[in-house]
């Protein structure tokens, strides 16, 4: 027997949408209250949750992803602050609530690490660019621009922002709702078997992709594929060697050209130099320290052709050990009310210092290879064809003479 369901549409910063969770929960007097949580955010919420130490943000080494997770989350709190409604307030309403009727909660969303692990990595490379300029610029601009939040509760313009997500990150959208649509279904679903009123309390974003599934469960994916670990290509490996051996055989090829030494080692300053000052510029960029961006600039023409290790984890131990930042530093990267404050963390001068020096590096090496040739005034076919014949010259001779 399947008990009955009410859902209720909120959007995240919204006042309004804390007393229709009120409202709804005193009228409809369910069995249980789904709040479209998992323990993780629940913990949050309640004050709960651990703060991850230092050194576990450090050892992690995706930095760039980090620092997605604390930009999107201030953005979210930037709107809330605008509007003078803490974000997920309707959430913790719904909690409140229940708690004070006795009711029980269930916490449907999938794990937030999941999500945003499995959001990143389904992201292309291009993509992943588009959402840090877009997030770039949002951080900028979003102190003069309001917001009218209740508008995207309306199906109209939920449904036309929800285009919109879908033409700019086609794989971000299928991570974030459609995937989360499918799970939230999952888990509703269940507490529908075992209660008979259940109140599910969701982003007005997922409510038309969940009532689909639930209305033709047979159309759900299983659970496991939406949990499990995304198995992706090592883009990062494979770049890295792709880069090593593009520019172990550039040397080659000056080298057998007979256009001179000069130009070989002309060649090999240049790859440190663009390397360097590129890591170095985008390390004060993040306002690292001058030492920071010294080390960036000594160990990236290193790592840039060496596909497991990145200048920006060398630039942020560095950082770290100058700026000492503590374990209270995470709850005030959630606590900032502008980027300044933010940008005061030590902790995330740390993450900003290792993904911008990161950038910086992957920048020195496309644009190397795409001026290198003019740079040094030598033609690249000619180059090419004539290292080749010589090193296949030089390849049979001595297979010849033993």
């Amino acid at each position: 027997m399947t008990g009955e369901l009410r859902v209720v549409g909120t959007a995240h910063v919204s006042a309004k949408s804390v007393e229709e969770v009120r409202r709804a929960i005193e009228e409809f007097s369910p069995d249980v209250v789904a709040v479209e949580l998992d323990p993780a955010r629940y913990a949050a919420i309640r004050k709960q949750a651990r703060d991850p130490s230092v050194q576990d943000i450090l050892e992690a080494k995706n930095f760039t992803q980090i620092l997605v997770q604390w930009i999107l989350a201030y953005l979210q709190r930037r709107i809330g602050l605008d509007l003078g409604v803490e974000p997920g307030a309707e959430m913790k309403a719904a909690i409140e609530e229940a708690e004070s009727r006795g009711i029980a909660i269930g916490l449907i969303d999938r794990d937030i690490n999941i999500t945003l692990r499995r959001f990143w990595k389904s992201l292309s490379f291009f993509e992943k660019l588009k959402m840090l300029y877009a997030l770039a610029v949002s951080v900028v601009s979003i102190d003069g621009e309001e917001i009218d939040v209740e508008s995207l509760k309306e199906q109209d313009m939920l449904t036309m922002a929800m285009d919109e997500f879908r033409k700019f990150s086609p794989n971000g959208a299928r991570a974030l709702i459609d995937e989360r649509d499918a799970y939230l279904a999952h888990q509703i679903a269940g507490l529908t078997k075992g209660h008979s009123r259940v109140l599910a309390v969701l982003g007005a974003g997922h409510v038309q992709g969940v009532m689909k599934y639930l209305d033709a469960p047979k159309t759900l994916p299983p659970v496991q594929e939406l949990t499990a670990e995304m198995k992706s290509r090592p883009w990062g490996l494979i770049f890295g060697v792709t880069v090593t051996a593009l520019f172990l055989f550039l040397l080659l090829a000056i080298a057998f050209s007979g256009v001179g030494l000069e130009v070989l080692g002309m060649a090999l300053l240049y790859w440190v130099l663009v390397h360097g000052v590129l890591t170095a510029v985008c390390t004060l960029a993040a306002r690292g320290h001058p030492l920071s961006a010294l080390t960036g600039f000594g160990v990236s023409w290193f790592t840039a052709l060496n596909p497991l290790v990145a200048a920006g984890w060398f630039a942020a131990i560095v950082e770290a050990r100058i700026r000492k930042p503590a374990p209270a530093d995470f709850r005030r990267i959630f606590e900032a009310e502008s980027f300044s404050q933010m940008m005061k963390v030590p902790l995330f001068r740390v993450v900003l210092v290792a993904a911008l020096a990161n950038l910086g590096s992957t920048l020195g090496t496309i644009l190397y290879f795409m001026f290198i040739f003019p740079v040094l005034g030598i033609d690249p076919g000619v180059l090419i064809t004539q290292g080749l014949s010589n090193m296949w010259t030089a390849a049979t001779g001595l297979f010849s003479s033993t």
